[in-house]
């Protein structure tokens, strides 16, 4: 008898579906985060009198699309004294520019000691607000943007370390993006996408060319469900639809330069989201998206589909790229999100007193098969980063944006 009953519970336990899983979710921009031995190559670049803490990135003036001739010239020169004093091009990449910490000798002189104690104040930030994620907000995924390695992840994740898994993007640059996940949630694979790390700038004649940050997918199988997790970080300084105090509205259209480069990252974000969409329906893209694509959303109903590109054919139809990979596409997310496939922003609910930084650069964006699974209306907050009093090298100019999701 005992054995007919034991029979029959295990085989309704098989036949009951499996219980939903809820995830919580966050993306991070760490803001130039390496190791110290990064840093220290920082310093001993920009100190060298040959570099003297220039800004190799030629500065627009207000109401303009182009810089100036002299400010074009000022720049180029900084450059080659930054790729010399480096080792050359290549090695140059992998440093992180003069101006990425706000440092200059003043700043050191006014803080006695050696640089690399204001840059430990900066990771221990960081890894503070990780651990807050993880511990307080139980976060299982985090998506990382301007991070160095893999290495940098597992440093950050301190305590926590054993508990997740980690991967991160290959590139030729300091900057990339990788994924830290709960071990608990079972293997993943990290796949790299390279169409979005596209060339910068077209007209360079260097032999060493700089490209744009890839993507990455991390694809997880959380039960009887497959998960999908796109990470990005596209082409910055063509953010506003509307003018406000940061800068001018443009659409993807503008010449200005920045926005003709995140112009070129449309086809292949849309090629990817759709691949995706096709053997993944539940999938989430997250990250640094460089631009306010919740403005965008408040105009949706401003907007017929064609208008959506310049020359009116429909969003959801194949997107004509020219010789350089441009299209005509106005608005990023009437493109991305044209109904094949159709995505859902996590609208933000609350940002964290003392929050600062950029607004409206970071989304969380679910697939509308996943969203549909949502027992409530999914929401997302901004968590405020850890800072001493008294530090020197801000944790992040980004708070981590985070959500829960149901399986």
């Amino acid at each position: 008898m005992f054995k007919k009953v034991l029979a029959g519970t295990i085989a309704s336990c098989i036949l009951l579906p499996a219980t939903a899983v809820e995830l919580g979710i966050a993306s991070f921009n760490l803001a130039w985060a390496g190791t110290e031995d990064d840093f220290k190559e920082h310093i001993r670049v920009c100190k060298d009198p040959k570099v003297n803490w220039c800004d190799t990135r030629a500065k627009i003036p207000k109401d303009a699309t182009e810089p100036t001739p002299q400010e074009k010239e000022r720049a180029k020169s900084c450059q080659a004294a930054f790729d010399k004093v480096a080792g050359g091009p290549g090695q140059a990449l992998q440093v992180a520019p003069c101006n990425a910490y706000d440092l200059s000798d003043e700043i050191l002189a006014k803080n006695p000691g050696k640089p690399a104690d204001l840059y430990r104040q900066k990771l221990e930030g960081l890894k503070g607000t990780i651990h807050m994620l993880v511990d307080k907000h139980k976060v299982d995924i985090l998506a990382f943007q301007e991070v160095k390695s893999a290495e940098v992840i597992r440093i950050l994740l301190g305590e926590h370390v054993a508990d997740f898994e980690t991967c991160a993007a290959p590139h030729t640059a300091f900057q990339t993006i990788g994924f830290a996940w709960r071990k608990s949630l079972g293997e993943g694979v990290c796949k790299p996408e390279p169409s979005l790390s596209i060339e910068e700038d077209l007209e360079n004649s260097s032999s060493v060319q700089k490209f744009l940050r890839p993507g990455i997918e991390l694809s997880l199988s959380i039960g009887q469900q497959k998960l999908s997790l796109l990470n990005v970080h596209l082409k910055s300084s063509c953010a506003n639809l509307h003018k406000d105090k940061f800068g001018e509205g443009k659409l993807l259209t503008s010449e200005a330069p920045a926005c003709q480069v995140l112009n070129r990252q449309v086809a292949p974000l849309e090629t990817w989201i759709e691949a995706v969409a096709q053997r993944s329906p539940l999938f989430v893209v997250l990250g640094d998206f460089n631009r306010k694509i919740d403005d965008e959303l408040a105009e949706d109903k401003k907007i017929p589909p064609d208008q959506v590109r310049t020359d009116g054919v429909l969003p959801n139809k194949p997107n004509k790229m020219d010789g350089k990979g441009s299209v005509k596409s106005k608005y990023l997310w009437q493109e991305i999100s044209d109904g094949d496939p159709s995505l859902v922003q996590v609208p933000l609910s609350g940002v964290a007193t003392g929050c600062r930084g950029f607004v409206g650069l970071d989304h969380i964006l679910l697939s509308a098969t996943l969203n549909a699974r949502q027992k409530n209306k999914p929401i997302s907050s901004k968590i405020q980063v850890q800072t001493q009093s008294s530090q020197v090298i801000e944790t992040s100019d980004h708070c981590p944006r985070v959500t829960r999701v149901n399986l």
